[in-house]
């Protein structure tokens, strides 16, 4: 598109009647008058230098999406460490080890909260320079600037001030946000594409002001000066207001001239624009917030056990320090060999109050190994080797952009499997914003042999729920099958055409001249070719022609009449022209269609018409538009197809397609002359009811049409996304879509991804268009508040069980269903409704939703997005996930997780938050249990011992139980633990719920877990005492020591909470084996190499496995008989559990574990359809609706044959 070539020959604006208008003439002499606060701003256009100092020093266009920096990070990676609960108390009990009150020395307790918080820190510091250098990707991006002299060199975003004049190519992103000088075209307009900040898919018009239309080229620049005064930065994205200084003169500034951050340049060779807004003052960054710190609903829940366990703590040291305290008053001054009082005063008689305080410490410290130190680091090593194995899941890699996905946070993979609720954006996450023309109906007659993707899908999972039901053979199955896979799309010999799936025979290579009405076909063909706005650009390799629409769907048609023998070749100001081929073998004949008026499409008018005069002179009104709309502007004699091609569109919405209705009139010249008068008339007019009077005028011409058909063109869903969906809804999840778009498309997206299904009552939410614009904002919020009240009634009172209701809301609306006194009615008729669409939303109400949705049910939210106006959900979520597509990254530097498409999102949750909850779950629950075992083995010894303060245990051995016996098994358990294979996780979704339903950590659970800790360390500590106590322990007659009794002790707790995590685990690699097996060996090997060390540095463990324990058969039986009484009630649970009240994932153990899945295919296809949660959304709603409406027909016709069948026989 050679930039001088167009500016010289075509003047845009002239095409649109609606969308770009320039402020009449009088506005234009009258600047805005700013009053109060918030209109500070000044900007020195061409003269950033100015705008290094203060006052008019403004941020730089450096963004960052980190959560720390050089400055920050110690700070608040310690603040972030020290919020959880039990890292506080380790810190008081590091500081405590300092004085002579702790039983263990210092280094003991210092160094392994220092490691803890290390790693911690460092772990985080890592995930914070992946986000920074993600940051410095887009801050490196390059731009054209003006350098002075009229020269433009790219510099990168990160280095533009405001005040930068730029020069944006075609394509590019803008870097700022900037006020439009000039364009490419003549008339200053240029396209922009918003997708990435309100999900819109059709381009915006923009307009410079008439007063810079002179700076149309490079060196123009060189003396160009101005001064902007304007509006604060501030978050409203389709509000500006502002004046330009220059020349002398004062012109007022609007949104129409404001090109806003992470928007692209469509359509357009080139814009030239100076930086109002930079960096975090932008308008798209102001509706960022800043990134949160989350913490997962098991971290959260975690503390909670801490506060019981360290109230436990806290009572056991109360007991011990109490009785110490009698002890000392009572027995201590017969106890000669104490020499009470000691000479630091820890223990004296005379102040037993005193030094039962002071033993309280003692105890504190002593007991802390009920809490465990270790367990955050081991969860910090297990998360990132879960994030690990997402990051390199095969799976969910994408081959054609060549993007695997990223867990950008290890802190929420847990998270990922107790998802609620859905909350996702529309443009680039659901759909690829590619439109595929698929079928029409003109004349009343249906064209297009393929089926979408919504059938297809629909077709091959009810031949999948009717073969699982055994319905696949007999006169019934037959006839359901029959007409539910009517139209397969089989294997096209055809070259694949973009934006072109139709297939039909009777329609290409010419052959619709053939057809019973080819008047109409031939009209349907010159709609397509001549009402549009578009502009062709030649492919000289092929020959063929490409085009630049403002929306994909008029980008598909012009495809289609180009494969239909229509194409549109050349655009003048006055002119189209269109090349007509109406057989195969004939030279196509380019003919001339003079533009007469172009009546452009708004939201407001759902319809776009073109009035063109062929080369017969005769003139036409070319109309497409909404079917509501068209029918209600049909002649009597223009309806001859209407019930037809109504029975169509309705077919094609079922099929989830986007539908138009076609039309168009004859006009009289002298009728058309007359029309136009008055037309012109509105046109030119001044004042503020012009649009009005542009719509009446408009509205006279757009009447008594004559239908022509209606097109069907596919909203092309990214590759797998229905399927997802579907598989998530079975999984039990609810999903919300929010999107920038409008309702109707947003509508038509739910269709295609089956969110919405023919027969769902939907429930609109709107303001009533009825209410004038000076109604009380209360008369408004009223007639709201009375819509949601009659809504939440209608459903209340449904008595169908099959019954579905979608909930639809704009933006507007939406603004007081968030209100305070409102939200909570709102989210309760929300969460009653099967989906829910809000439409029209903006980036920051997003973000009010997603907080209402998570703080209103209490449950845990997923949001998922692409664009830089999902960055605010994306950050207010419990989880945020980021779709890295091709339209920036602002969404994936926001997120926690990043995936490249949808359909990824189904392993990301089924599969990998499924196994990383149970995972986290189970191992945080080991992690009290095993230290429970152990802890209160020692308080249960400081009472036998007339609570002493003596440990039982050697100091070494309390070091390394937390730290190598005990910790890799639990570390395999949180890597690799799998109740379930991935296939089988995604052939049952509704596993997914033991996740959102809280199974495996709820206080039930960890109670229990808690209770068997209990038990075992009772075994452990009484069974060793009786064993141990009254009897010889070796063959010479020696009883057993301290030493000997706590090595003994320990032995036995470290198989049994070994065996223990091996009857926890369901899955079992060679990993796990070895660990287990390492973790008991490794205790062997220690005894034995710390029993060598001289005696100085053993103590009293000098040797005493080789000479004490080792050689006497009752520490090798004590061992096995105290290792199987802890394990026995376990066993006999999971036993009982499994036998009589088995859960979902124990049955599909059984299943696999005696092959049944093979053995019985049927029974295994039964019980998969079993494990579907119920569900009025996705396909398999759709399929069960469609199955009952085909149960119902054939009942009728069962109904109808059987007298019929009767009669029959009696006359035979």
């Amino acid at each position: 598109m050679a930039h001088g070539r167009i500016r010289a020959k075509l003047k845009r604006s002239s095409l649109y009647t609606f969308g770009c208008i320039r402020p009449p003439r009088e506005s234009t002499d009258e600047p805005h008058q700013f009053r109060g606060p918030g209109f500070s701003r000044n900007v020195c256009c061409n003269q950033p230098q100015l705008h290094q100092k203060k006052p008019l020093k403004y941020c730089s266009n450096y963004i960052s999406t980190t959560k720390y920096n050089v400055i920050t990070f110690l700070p608040k990676a310690l603040f972030e460490q020290f919020r959880r609960v039990a890292n506080v108390y380790f810190l008081l009990a590091a500081v405590l080890s300092l004085t002579p009150v702790s039983p263990f020395s210092a280094y003991s307790m210092i160094a392994p909260l220092a490691f803890v918080i290390g790693l911690s820190m460092a772990k985080e510091a890592v995930e914070n320079w992946h986000r920074f250098m993600q940051d410095m990707k887009v801050n490196m991006r390059k731009v054209n600037v003006h350098s002075g002299d009229g020269v433009f060199t790219p510099k990168p975003w990160m280095n533009i001030r405001v005040g930068d004049v730029l020069k944006v190519e075609k394509d590019q992103f803008f870097p700022a946000d900037l006020l439009l000088l000039s364009s490419s075209y003549e008339d200053g307009i240029c396209y922009v594409e918003t997708m990435n900040l309100d999900g819109e898919t059709n381009l915006k018009v923009k307009r410079s002001l008439e007063v810079t239309l002179t700076l149309d080229d490079d060196t123009s620049f060189k003396d160009f000066r101005g001064t902007i005064k304007c509006e604060d930065p501030n978050p409203n994205l389709y509000t500006f207001v502002g004046n330009l200084e220059y020349e002398r003169q004062t012109y007022p500034l609007d949104p129409s001239q404001i090109l806003l951050r992470d928007s692209k340049l469509r359509n357009t060779g080139h814009v030239y624009g100076v930086v109002i807004f930079s960096g975090h003052d932008s308008k798209v960054m102001q509706n960022a917030t800043k990134s949160p710190s989350k913490r997962s609903t098991i971290e959260k829940q975690m503390d909670k056990i801490i506060y019981v366990l360290f109230t436990l703590l806290v009572l056991i040291s109360l007991i011990s320090s109490t009785g110490f305290a009698i002890k000392t008053k009572t027995q201590m001054p017969s106890w000669w060999y104490m020499q009470a009082p000691d000479d630091e005063g820890l223990f004296d008689p005379q102040h037993a109050g005193a030094s039962g305080f002071y033993h309280l410490v003692t105890a504190l410290i002593l007991y802390g190994y009920l809490i465990p130190i270790s367990l955050y680091v081991s969860i910090e090593l297990v998360k990132v080797l879960q994030a690990l194995f997402i990051n390199q899941d095969i799976h969910m890699y994408d081959e054609e952009s060549g993007t695997p996905a990223q867990a950008r946070t290890s802190n929420l993979n847990e998270e990922l499997g107790m998802v609620d609720t859905i909350l996702s954006d529309k443009t680039g996450t659901l759909t690829c914003n590619q439109m595929d023309f698929l079928k029409c109906s003109i004349g009343g007659t249906p064209y297009g042999m393929r089926s979408s993707e919504v059938e297809l899908a629909a077709a091959s999972q009810m031949a999948m729920d009717l073969e699982g039901n055994g319905q696949t053979g007999g006169q019934h199955g037959s006839e359901i099958e029959m007409e539910t896979i009517n139209t397969p799309r089989e294997e096209s010999s055809q070259i694949c055409i973009k934006g072109f799936s139709f297939e039909d025979s009777r329609l290409m290579n010419g052959n619709w001249v053939r057809e019973p009405n080819p008047d109409v076909l031939l009209l349907f063909f010159r709609i397509l070719a001549l009402c549009h706005t578009a502009i062709p650009e030649l492919n000289e390799e092929t020959g063929s022609y490409s085009y630049e629409a403002e929306s994909p769907d008029e980008g598909a048609f012009l495809v289609a009449a180009r494969e239909f023998g229509f194409e549109f070749c050349r655009r003048t100001q006055s002119s189209i022209f269109v090349r007509e081929r109406y057989h195969s073998s004939q030279e196509p004949i380019e003919r001339e269609f003079k533009l007469l008026n172009l009546l452009d499409f708004t939201s407001k008018r759902k319809r776009m018409s073109v009035i063109v005069q062929d080369e017969d002179g005769e003139i036409l009104l070319l109309c497409k538009g909404a079917d509501s709309i068209i029918f209600d502007r049909l002649a009597k004699n223009g309806r001859a197809f209407e019930e037809a091609t109504t029975k169509h569109l309705n077919d094609y919405g079922e099929a989830g397609l986007r539908t138009l209705a076609l039309a168009y009139k004859r006009i009289e010249e002298s009728e058309y002359l007359a029309w136009n008068d008055e037309f012109m008339k509105a046109k030119t007019s001044i004042g503020g009811d012009r649009d009005a009077m542009l719509e009446i005028v408009s509205d006279m011409m757009e009447k008594d049409l004559i239908l022509v058909g209606a097109t069907a063109v596919e909203d092309k869903l990214q590759q797998g996304v229905a399927q997802c969906i579907d598989k998530l809804a079975q999984a039990g999840l609810k999903i919300w879509v929010l999107t920038g778009d409008k309702m109707e498309t947003a509508i038509n997206i739910g269709f295609a991804c089956s969110l919405l299904r023919q027969g769902m009552k939907q429930i609109c939410i709107s303001m009533n268009i009825d209410m004038l614009p000076n109604d009380s904002k209360k008369a408004v919020k009223d007639n709201i508040t009375t819509q949601i009240t009659k809504a939440s009634q209608m459903i209340k009172l449904e008595r169908d069980p099959h019954a579905a209701f979608a909930l639809i809301i704009d933006g507007k609306t939406l603004t007081y269903a968030l209100e305070d006194d409102l939200k909570h009615q709102f989210l309760n008729l929300a969460v009653d409704c099967a989906s829910v669409i809000c439409c029209r939303v903006s980036p920051r109400q997003k973000a009010l939703v997603t907080r209402l949705v998570k703080e209103g049910t209490g449950k845990t939210t997923l949001a998922i997005g692409d664009g830089a106006n999902d960055v605010g959900m994306i950050q207010e979520a419990d989880i945020g996930v980021g779709i890295s597509g091709v339209e920036g990254m602002q969404a994936v530097m926001a997120s926690d997780f990043s995936i490249a498409q949808f359909r990824f999102l189904e392993r990301l949750l089924v599969v990998h938050g499924h196994w990383c909850y149970k995972r986290i779950a189970q191992m945080i629950c080991y992690f009290f249990y095993k230290n429970i075992a152990f802890g209160l083995t020692l308080f249960y010894f400081e009472a036998f011992t007339g609570f002493s303060g003596q440990s039982v245990y050697d100091d070494w051995y309390m070091l390394l139980f937390n730290v190598v016996l005990t910790s890799l098994p639990v570390i395999a358990l949180g890597v690799f633990e799998q109740d379930v294979s991935s296939e089988i996780c995604l052939q049952f979704p509704a596993l997914y719920q033991q996740g959102p339903r809280n199974l495996f950590f709820d206080w039930y659970r960890i109670f229990g877990w808690m209770g068997n800790g209990l038990y075992c360390s009772l075994i452990v500590f009484f069974l060793n005492i009786i064993i141990f106590y009254d009897q010889a322990f070796r063959a010479g007659g020696q009883t057993a020591d301290m030493t000997v009794v706590g090595t003994a002790m320990f032995t036995c707790v470290i198989y049994a909470v070994n065996c223990q995590i091996a009857l926890t685990m369901s899955h079992f690699t060679w990993i796990q084996h070895f660990l287990i097996g390492f973790s008991i060996i490794a205790w062997y090997v220690f005894l034995i190499l710390y029993g060598m060390m001289s005696p100085e540095l053993s103590g009293n463990a000098y040797k005493i496995f080789v000479e004490a324990l080792a050689p006497t058969p009752i520490f090798w039986l004590s061992t096995l008989l105290v290792t199987v009484a802890c394990n026995l009630p376990y066993l006999a649970h999971i036993s009982f559990q499994r036998s009589f009240n088995p859960m979902d994932h124990h049955v599909i153990q059984e299943i696999k574990y005696y092959k049944k899945d093979v053995e019985d295919r049927h029974m295994w296809t039964r019980e998969r359809s079993k494990a579907r949660q119920e569900t009025k959304i996705g396909f398999s709603a759709r399929v069960d609706a469609k199955i009952r409406h085909l149960r119902q027909m054939l009942q009728k016709k069962s109904s109808v044959l059987s007298p019929r069948v009767a009669l029959a026989a009696t006359r035979e």
